[in-house]
C-alpha cells in the first residue's frame, strides 16, 4: 500500500508540475477535468451521479470553465442564476422524484468543488502567479505530511473529534506550524523573484500558517460526509489515496483562501 501510494503521489507532483508551470489553457483544461470527476463522486454519495440533476451539475461546470476561459467573471451572478433556474426546473419537472436535500447537493457541488478547484487556475493568472499558485499545495499537502510526522512522533492528545480519531492535537499543530516554515523557506528562496509584485515572506508565511490549519479543516470536512453516508473513500481513481474528493479534499479550502488572500493584497 506505501508503494502504490507512493507511486501514486509521484505521478501527481509531477502532472501538477507540468500543468501548473504551463498554465493558460493546459492548467484551465486540468482543473474542469478533475473538477467533473470531483462532481461525479461527492453526486454518488447520494446515488445522483447519473441523473438530470446531475447533468445540469456537469453542465454548469462546463459553462463555468468557459466563463474563466471568455474572462467573463463579471456574468458570475447571471450564471448563478441560470443554474439555479435550471435545477428548480428539473426538480419541479420530475416532481416528486428528488427531494430537497439532492437540488442543495448540486449546489454544493458546484461550489464545493468546481469554484474552489478553479481557484488554482485564478491564482495562477494573477501577477506573479507562477510564484503564488504552489503555496496553495505548500499550505494543503505540507501540512498534511507535516503533521502525520510530528503525530507520529509525539502525538499523545487524541484531536476532541469524532471524525478522525487517529489525529493528534500535536500533530494538528505541527502541520499548522510545519505549513507556515514550508512557506518561509520557499519564499525567502524566492524573495527576489516575489518582490517586484509587492509580496514578501510574511506575506507567505500567513498564508501558510492559516492555510495549513484550513487544509486540515477540509480534511475533516471530507471525512464528516464520509462518515454521514458510510464510506470509506469516494473513489478508487488514485491507487493508494482513492478519489479525487480524497486527495484534494484539503486544496479545495486552501485554494479559495489563496485567491482571495493574494486578491485582498494586490
Amino acid at each position: 500500500m506505501f508503494i502504490q501510494r507512493l507511486i501514486s503521489g509521484i505521478f501527481l507532483v509531477i502532472v501538477a508540475v507540468i500543468t501548473i508551470t504551463l498554465g493558460g489553457n493546459i492548467l484551465l483544461a486540468t482543473v474542469g477535468i478533475l473538477s467533473l470527476i470531483g462532481q461525479f463522486e461527492l453526486y454518488r454519495v447520494l446515488k445522483l451521479e447519473k441523473s438530470a440533476l446531475a447533468m445540469v451539475g456537469y453542465i454548469a461546470t462546463i459553462a463555468y470553465e468557459l466563463l474563466l476561459y471568455l474572462d467573463k467573471a463579471e456574468y458570475f451572478q447571471v450564471y448563478m442564476m441560470l443554474v439555479l433556474l435550471f435545477v428548480m426546473i428539473v426538480y419541479v419537472v420530475t416532481y416528486p422524484k428528488y427531494i430537497f436535500s439532492e437540488i442543495a447537493m448540486i449546489f454544493l457541488g458546484l461550489a464545493y468543488v468546481t469554484i474552489s478547484l478553479s481557484c488554482l487556475y485564478q491564482v495562477r493568472c494573477m501577477e506573479g502567479g507562477i510564484y503564488l499558485v504552489w503555496i496553495i499545495f505548500l499550505a494543503a499537502w505540507g501540512s498534511d505530511t507535516c503533521a502525520y510526522c510530528v503525530g507520529k512522533l509525539i502525538g499523545k492528545h487524541k484531536l476532541p473529534s469524532p471524525l478522525s480519531p487517529k489525529k493528534t492535537i500535536e500533530g494538528c499543530t505541527g502541520g499548522v506550524v510545519g505549513a507556515g516554515l514550508l512557506a518561509f523557506l520557499y519564499a525567502w528562496i524566492l524573495k527576489d523573484s516575489i518582490s517586484p509584485y509587492g509580496y514578501t515572506p510574511i506575506h507567505f508565511v500567513l498564508m501558510g500558517l492559516i492555510g495549513g490549519f484550513l487544509s486540515q479543516i477540509g480534511d475533516l470536512a471530507a471525512s464528516a460526509v464520509k462518515r454521514n453516508y458510510e464510506i470509506k473513500d469516494y473513489g478508487n481513481l488514485i491507487p493508494g489515496h482513492g478519489g479525487v474528493m480524497d486527495r484534494f479534499d484539503s486544496i479545495l479550502f486552501t485554494a479559495p483562501l489563496a485567491f482571495i488572500f493574494f486578491t485582498m493584497l494586490a
